[in-house]
């Protein structure tokens, strides 16, 4: 019999029936962390209970660091072909153990049945396409300005690499980053989100244990952001920290890392506030089913989520109508029947949060068009009409089901509303002219542009980043390649 993913010991089991302590995995050890603080993971549906974990503390870290840097050199000198093969088991277990990860992701961060498949997928892909990395890495000879001297540029990996985790899409942004740094000759040390350590940690840990990855390489810390989260990014032996969450806290990572004792390299995918754009000419059979998706998938929990809708005049009215009527009739409820589309927000924060954006938007003089209800952490769809740039629906990310509707009176001012934005990740276009989106996505300032599809996507060899207060760098394909190496110059003179 197969053991489950969340069997940590014999002894220490984390299943839904018991609520035993899940243990954590650090320097290549199952252990209890040394904090005096217990983290209770509960389910944000019912909440009921999941597991509980003993909190790490800046020891711990340290013990995890410091076995990363001692056996990442051995990694890093096995053949590529011994790396591809530990990424290629750990994505076929992934793939066998799919029913149980997504049992955990509905459980643990509240995700449906339907967003918790796109995301074992993703994670699948993102591993297999990592497979590929070891032999992909190339260094060049280059020719010199001095006389019988050979410039060489290798390709290396940094070393150790530290991955901070958010809790909405946990196993998969995790192993955006776990996946390539490793697939790449790095050790890894993950700290997940409070929220989320099993999906966005510890599941991880033992996929890649079974997998066949030596002990050490890596660990996964779980630890509250106040007791270790600093110490997490300064630690002398990262060299990069990848970072995936919000704005302010990777501003943030993005001070300590450079403003310290020890300068690393960083990659940060931040917030988003992304448009989709209708114009005159666009299909709305197309348009609409796209836009209802977009804005609630996963509640709009989602950094490409469709955070402003911005729709030429000529549609206006007709958009609205059909979008509302749309969102309207959305399956909302429990995560764990398949047809749920809107499920729970993450925890209580979130959900007043929720709240007050939707209070704001009355009271800026936003119109309600469709009035959602609230029950429990449940929030079906709100949709704001008469809605203007400078009203914070639609300045700021919202992160939940609710969206503003904006009536642009010409394609130049469609433009001039998806720019009036800080962020600049994800964004849409809808028209039957092709390259008339394409000369309009151009001129979008965002990392990423789709015509005529939502602003959610992401492809494993496809650049995924963004611009402004979006982040730094790129994920996945040869981008992540660039991100989780750098280049040194050996210069031989004869």
């Amino acid at each position: 019999m197969t053991a489950s993913l969340t069997d940590t010991t014999t002894a220490a089991s984390a299943t839904f029936a018991g609520q035993s302590t899940q243990l954590q995995y650090i320097a290549g050890e199952w252990r209890e962390g040394r904090s005096e603080k217990v983290l209770t993971v509960t389910d944000p549906f019912t909440n009921e209970q999941l597991t509980t974990i003993r909190q790490g503390t800046v020891q711990d870290l340290d013990d995890a660091y410091r076995a990363a840097e001692q056996t990442q050199k051995d990694w890093a000198a096995q053949t590529p072909a011994a790396r591809q093969h530990v990424m290629l088991r750990a994505a076929a277990i992934i793939e066998e153990r799919r029913g149980e990860i997504i049992d955990w992701l509905v459980k643990e961060s509240g995700s449906t049945v339907i967003k918790a498949n796109v995301e074992v997928s993703a994670a699948a892909a993102i591993t297999l396409e990592a497979a590929s990395f070891p032999g992909r890495v190339f260094g060049r000879i280059v020719e010199s300005n001095t006389p019988g001297k050979e410039n060489r540029i290798y390709r290396r990996p940094l070393g150790v690499v530290g991955v901070i985790s958010p809790w909405n899409f946990p196993l998969h942004l995790s192993q955006r980053s776990v996946a390539p740094a490793l697939a790449l000759g790095n050790a890894v040390v993950i700290k997940p989100a409070s929220d989320t350590p099993v999906t966005g940690g510890l599941i991880l840990a033992r996929i890649f244990e079974e997998a066949g990855l030596p002990a050490g390489v890596l660990s996964v810390v779980v630890g509250a952001g106040s007791e270790i989260g600093d110490d997490f990014v300064t630690h002398p032996v990262p060299g990069l920290i990848s970072f995936t969450g919000s704005t302010p806290v990777g501003q943030n990572v993005g001070r300590l890392a450079v403003g310290g004792d020890f300068i690393k390299h960083v990659a940060l995918e931040l917030g988003g506030n992304s448009p989709l754009v209708v114009l005159d000419d666009a299909d709305l059979d197309v348009a609409v089913p796209a836009a209802v998706l977009g804005k609630f998938l996963h509640q709009g929990q989602i950094c490409m989520a469709v955070n402003r809708i911005i729709v030429q005049a000529p549609l206006y009215d007709d958009f609205v109508q059909r979008f509302v009527e749309a969102a309207g009739s959305i399956p909302v409820g429990d995560p764990s029947q398949p047809d749920t589309v809107v499920g729970p927000l993450i925890n209580d924060s979130q959900l007043a949060g929720i709240l007050k954006k939707i209070a704001l938007a009355k009271s800026e003089g936003a119109k309600v068009a469709l009035e959602g209800s609230i029950d429990g952490r449940v929030v079906s769809p709100f949709v704001f009409t008469d809605v203007t740039a400078d009203m914070e629906i639609a300045r700021e990310e919202i992160f939940g089901p609710l969206v503003g509707i904006i009536r642009a009176e010409d394609e130049a001012h469609a433009l001039e509303l998806a720019n009036a934005s800080n962020f600049g990740l994800s964004s849409a276009v809808f028209t039957k002219d092709t390259e008339r989106g394409v000369r309009f996505g151009l001129g979008i300032k965002a990392g990423m542009t789709h015509i005529n599809d939502m602003p959610v996507n992401d492809e494993a060899h496809v650049p995924f980043g963004g611009e402004r207060n979006s982040g730094l760098g790129r994920f996945n394909g040869d981008w992540a390649i660039d991100e989780f190496t750098t280049d040194h110059w050996i210069g031989i003179k004869q």
